[in-house]
């Protein structure tokens, strides 16, 4: 996957778990940052489950689940 791809796959993600769990988000370069960080992960908790993904669509789906988690970390922290 090309470093464009990447971020585009860091971006839709970012957005689409910032609607999910009802924030505002945190901006165009916020949301790409979250989106590949959630990706290592989506994809590393995904594979410790013996789920793999392949392509652009299961990409984007790991990176959500990734970011889900992530920006509900993000959030428990920023509350304490």
């Amino acid at each position: 996957m090309g470093i464009f791809a990447f971020l585009f796959v860091g971006l839709i993600a970012g957005w689409l778990a910032g609607l999910i769990t009802g924030g505002r988000g945190f901006g165009i370069i916020g949301d790409i940052i979250v989106g590949v960080l959630a990706a290592l992960v989506g994809g590393h908790i995904l594979g410790w489950f013996g789920i793999f993904t392949y392509g652009m669509i299961g990409s984007i789906a790991a990176a959500i689940v990734g970011a889900v988690i992530l920006l509900s970390l993000i959030r428990l922290v920023k509350r304490a």
